[in-house]
């Protein structure tokens, strides 16, 4: 990941707490064992900061991002999300903040591959509904315009399997921003990537955090990714080793 532009420090400091996670714990349920997967850990997170977690096999780092985008909820602790404790959100509220609040990125692309590429970023929207409870209007030009910000604007017709790896991957990046989201969670998104493919992504991933101050929660295990992102959160048996 060498190439990897060196980004430069936001120019507005940061106040506005986008995360906060308080003693967070989760342990998993396996017959009559108890497997602790997060022992406990607190910190915060800025709006606009771009972040890494890092940690080996079976550090918690998954576990965490997994809270972090509200698809589990703690076995002890609270996780504060924009003002929000998660904790007490009904099912419906969690998946609008899913949904609404939230974009995905994943190792596996996870795009439907039978239909285009715009399809699949209009997906989301499709789900979206405007505070009166109307479908939006507006899904097709939101979607081209997402494509053409991650430069798929002349590939909008394609189907997934008939691009690359780097190009399957801006398609993810295109459908986990088109709801304008607050907080992108990427985990490991170049793991499936070679190398100057990988620092094209991270390049995009962190040019978008910067230009519309997006905050980023990058999961991985690789040094020369952390390295590129303003802080680094270190896990180490469900706990914090290093911030």
């Amino acid at each position: 990941m060498n190439n990897v532009k060196e980004q430069n420090p936001p120019t507005q400091v940061q106040t506005s707490v986008m995360i906060e996670a308080k003693d967070l714990a989760k342990t998993y349920q396996l017959g009559t064992v108890e497997v602790p997967a997060l022992c406990g850990v607190s910190f915060q997170i800025q709006r606009g900061e771009a972040i890494a977690i890092m940690g080996q096999s079976g550090s918690g780092k998954s576990t965490l991002m997994n809270l972090l985008g509200c698809l589990d909820l703690p076995s002890r602790g609270e996780y504060w999300f924009n003002g929000q404790n998660i904790a007490l959100l009904s099912d419906d509220e969690l998946a609008a903040v899913r949904n609404k609040r939230i974009g995905f990125v994943f190792q596996q692309f996870n795009l439907l591959s039978r239909t285009t590429i715009l399809r699949n970023v209009e997906m989301p929207l499709t789900y979206a509904r405007n505070g009166d409870g109307t479908p939006l209007q507006d899904i097709r030009p939101r979607a081209e315009a997402m494509l053409r910000a991650v430069g798929l604007g002349d590939r909008m017709k394609h189907r997934p399997t008939e691009l690359s790896g780097g190009q399957q991957q801006r398609v993810a990046i295109a459908r986990a921003l088109v709801n304008e989201p607050d907080l992108i969670l990427a985990d490991e998104p170049t793991g499936n990537l070679d190398s100057h493919t990988g620092a094209e992504i991270m390049n995009l991933l962190l040019r978008l955090n910067q230009e519309q101050n997006l905050t980023l929660v990058i999961v991985t295990h690789d040094t020369s990714i952390a390295r590129h992102t303003q802080r680094t959160i270190r896990l180490r048996d469900g706990l914090i080793e290093e911030m």
